[in-house]
């Protein structure tokens, strides 16, 4: 990713400890932590890790890579909008440049990783800490309130007059939509004082003489926990536990009473607890009215669309934004770090596979229209198991119904959803429910259009795989009127004829039957609607251009040929929320069915678009999709 630097607004120059030191070394910036790994690992090695000397390396990478876990954590129940949907505060989606600008949000590990090395090597009292001490909560506990929360407030205001939050503070603040990640969005200089906000109650304790190691451990446990928490845009805190005990409400600084903070700046300056508002005068009077409103809420906004998706493989499932928010900020590939996660995430899909219904995936808003991606909790391999297409059939019936209670307008059906052998391109539904108010598209025609604008007007000749199919039927008709000669690879003879009878009256004959792919050795345009092996893909002469809309896309082996990705729209610019990409796809780039359903919506078109492909509708469908600002890639 790469390295953000945010320049002062008004003079252009960058303030003095804006930037971090190692802002230039990006992800190399984790070479940093080598020093301490190596001392860990070589006292581990040499059976001398319980020496004072070298424990202490031990500890730190423990302590912080914990501390890591806990943002993570948090930043993962917040994109679980199946859980906290209605609770949300910003009802706003995360945009890709807040992503991006909070890409290095780890960054305050390594300084203060630094700073607890170098308090160690500066107070040898450090390296003889008790595991615990009981004094040493109720010391901790009394300079942070006494010392930490004031000198926080104070800084926090300070930081909010003009001078200093136009070169420092505007930073954390730039982050529309307030996530786990956005508390630690600081500066450099904003992170060197809130060093000094945790060393008083930790470093102060263990100089009276009361520190533990346990201690250390537990404040910054509580410190993050509690800082994801009023930044995480989910209220979680019940209100009924203030109405119970009404003096917590000073002492826990909620998630909707930091929100106001962000939403209007001059208010809830606190770090943790809202007496010191209170008693400065400070403290937003909407604070508990919209708390009691938020925590009580059940239901959230009814979609306008749904578009309903399914797992591609068990790799691909990390890909979502409440595993890792970066990396499904950018279009799939298989990382190293995948490898090691994939046997909790193959457990987790047994565990789907038993017991999870359909759920809430992502989101995004498009000229006051709200989108919704519903996942069937189910992946690719399922598919082709006779035993479990029932069940999958059952999954997508309920999400349709679902659907329909609530009021959705158009549910889309991605990829094998719409399988023609699992439901008849989504005719089984239509068919059991006629009376129906949400209108069911497979989106298939825009499919076509699709790819059948790729496909350059000169050409005269294509060789199509999967041509029997809901797809390649609809191409093969449509390239004949082209009069384009469409070889159709079936061994099928009935099936084959069956569309060739389709075609208009004299296009007919531009549909030649073949059975092998030695056919096509001499076309140089395929288009791939089913697996093609890599014997057979060397069957197509060199130059050959692969077009495809075979799940998943065929492994490219010719390098002496070129492969075009699965058919895709950019979305149009006016979408907001979007935070996530959609498998392969680039940001912004849905699949073309995908596509076809939000066309669907915004034409306001009645009718269910399901089962065999309209060709007289491929046309339609494209100017419309252009119409609405999508781009063809």
């Amino acid at each position: 990713m790469k390295n953000m630097r945010i320049i002062t607004p008004n003079t252009g120059e960058e303030a003095p400890l804006f930037s971090w030191p190692w802002d230039n070394l990006q992800n190399f910036k984790y070479l940093l932590y080598g020093p301490l790994i190596g001392k860990a690992l070589h006292a581990i090695y040499t059976k001398e890790i319980t020496k004072k000397d070298n424990i202490w390396c031990l500890h730190i990478l423990i302590l912080f890579y914990h501390r890591a876990l806990v943002h993570q954590l948090w930043s993962s129940y917040t994109n679980m909008l199946f859980l906290n949907r209605a609770r949300r505060i910003d009802q706003r989606g995360v945009e890709f440049n807040q992503t991006d600008a909070e890409w290095h949000w780890d960054n305050f590990l390594i300084l203060q990783i630094t700073v607890a090395s170098l308090s160690y090597m500066s107070f040898s009292l450090l390296a003889n800490l008790p595991l615990w001490d009981l004094r040493g909560i109720i010391c901790c506990i009394i300079l942070h309130i006494g010392i930490s929360e004031p000198f926080y407030y104070w800084i926090h205001r300070l930081l909010h007059t003009p001078a200093l939050f136009q070169h420092y503070h505007y930073l954390h603040h730039s982050s529309k939509v307030v996530n786990p990640f956005t508390g630690a969005h600081l500066s450099f200089l904003e992170h060197i004082l809130l060093c000094v906000v945790i060393g008083i109650p930790t470093l102060g304790t263990a100089l009276i003489g009361y520190g533990s190691i346990g201690l250390m451990y537990g404040y910054l446990f509580v410190f993050d926990f509690l800082r994801c928490l009023q930044h995480s845009n989910v209220e979680v805190v019940p209100c009924q536990l203030f109405q119970a005990i009404p003096l917590l409400k000073y002492l826990v600084c909620t998630p909707t009473y930091h929100s106001l903070h962000h939403a209007e700046t001059g208010t809830n300056f606190c770090l943790f607890m809202p007496f010191y508002d209170k008693l400065w005068n400070t403290l937003n009077e909407k604070s508990w009215d919209l708390h009691e409103e938020i925590s009580t809420r059940t239901n959230s906004r009814v979609p306008d669309f749904v578009f309903l998706a399914h797992g591609v493989d068990i790799m691909s499932a990390m890909h979502a934004p409440f595993v890792f928010r970066s990396f499904s900020s950018i279009p799939f590939s298989t990382k190293p770090f995948l490898i090691v996660m994939w046997p909790f995430t193959f457990v987790v899909m047994l565990v789907m596979w038993a017991k999870s219904n359909t759920f809430l995936f992502s989101f995004y808003n498009l000229r006051g229209r709200l989108h919704h991606t519903w996942a069937v909790p189910r992946f690719g391999f399922q598919y082709f198991l006779p035993f479990a297409a029932e069940g999958i059939n059952n999954q997508i019936e309920d999400a349709i119904l679902k659907a329909d209670r609530i009021g959705v307008k158009v549910i889309s059906l991605a990829a094998l959803n719409k399988n023609e052998g699992l439901n008849g391109g989504g005719t089984r539904f239509t068919n059991k429910h006629p009376n129906l108010r949400v209108r069911l598209v497979h989106g298939n025609t825009l499919t076509a259009a699709v790819i059948l604008n790729e496909i350059p007007r000169h050409i005269d000749e294509v060789f199509l795989t999967g041509s029997t199919s809901k797809l390649g039927r609809a191409i093969a008709l449509y390239l004949a009127r082209r009069k384009v000669k469409v070889m159709m690879l079936t061994p099928s003879e009935e099936r084959f004829l069956k569309i060739k009878k389709e075609a208009p009256l004299g296009f007919e004959n531009y549909l030649v039957q073949v059975t092998k792919y030695q056919a096509a050795k001499n076309c140089k345009t395929w288009i791939i609607g089913k697996w093609t092996t890599p014997r057979q893909q060397y069957y197509a002469p060199s130059g050959t251009h692969f077009h495809q809309f075979v799940v998943p896309p065929i492994i490219p082996f010719r390098r002496d040929c070129s492969y075009g990705k699965l058919a895709a729209m950019k979305l149009p610019e006016d979408v907001e929320g979007l935070s996530s990409c959609e498998y392969t796809m680039e940001r912004g780039v849905v699949h073309a069915c995908h596509a076809g359903g939000v066309v669907h919506l915004l034409e306001g078109w009645k009718h269910n678009e399901v089962g065999a492909i309209d060709v007289d509708q491929i046309d339609v469908v494209w100017k419309a999709a252009l119409r609405h600002g999508f781009k063809p890639l």
